[in-house]
């Protein structure tokens, strides 16, 4: 929007009765948080995750950005660590995608759990919309490392009252076709199908924020 429409929009909300900065607050900024499943490891930047899920919000009509603040390899504890700057206090929604490297590196469940909490507190003092993305811990570290690993994210969401979105790669883990070589990042078909998927409920939390 050129300053010339801009101005019109003010005067046409004004002569409303509207408060144009109302008017102009509508846009909902959302940041995903996480790793490389979040920044888009080995895809072209228009198919990450975030520039996929911007797409499909303003495709069904809502006036959205989505900022990437995935960083490959990172940790619960490591995205904690860069947290004050890679989330900023105006987010309207955030999308906390973390634990796949802590489960893969064999990282304390009780340490990534610290993390996650932390982050979740610090979201909660900014009055952020959030949605908590599960992980599921790979087979191959035992039963009791997933039995401490798993269940967490459920008990943070509920101990926090933020919404949950149980597993962020579900319809897409261990499918081939929907994955690239390594087996463990999604290519464009997975990500589309994991937007589609978690869409939703970025939905429900935009028009949460919105009612506000």
């Amino acid at each position: 929007m050129n300053i010339k429409q801009t101005v019109v929009c003010l005067l046409i909300f004004l002569c409303a009765g509207l408060s144009p900065c109302a008017a102009l607050a509508e846009k909902i900024e959302i940041v995903a948080l996480g790793d490389s499943l979040t920044a888009g490891y080995q895809l072209a930047p228009g198919d990450a995750f975030p520039v996929r899920l911007e797409a499909e919000l303003k495709a069904r009509g809502h006036d959205v950005s989505v900022l990437n603040a995935g960083v490959s390899g990172d940790t619960s504890t490591g995205a904690l660590s860069r947290f004050d700057w890679a989330v900023p206090e105006s987010a309207d929604i955030v999308i906390v995608e973390l634990g796949a490297n802590d489960a893969l590196r064999g990282v304390d469940p009780a340490k990534t759990r610290d993390a996650l909490n932390k982050m979740l507190e610090r979201l909660e003092k900014n009055g952020a919309e959030t949605l908590l993305a599960g992980m599921i811990a790979p087979p191959n570290m035992g039963e009791d490392y997933a039995e401490q690993f798993n269940p967490m994210y459920a008990e943070l969401a509920k101990q926090h009252g933020v919404a949950l979105y149980p597993f962020f790669l579900e319809g897409v883990a261990a499918r081939p076709e929907l994955n690239q070589a390594d087996g463990m990042h999604p290519n464009r078909k997975g990500i589309d199908i994991i937007v589609r998927n978690i869409v939703p409920h970025v939905e429900s939390l935009i028009v949460k924020r919105k009612s506000k």
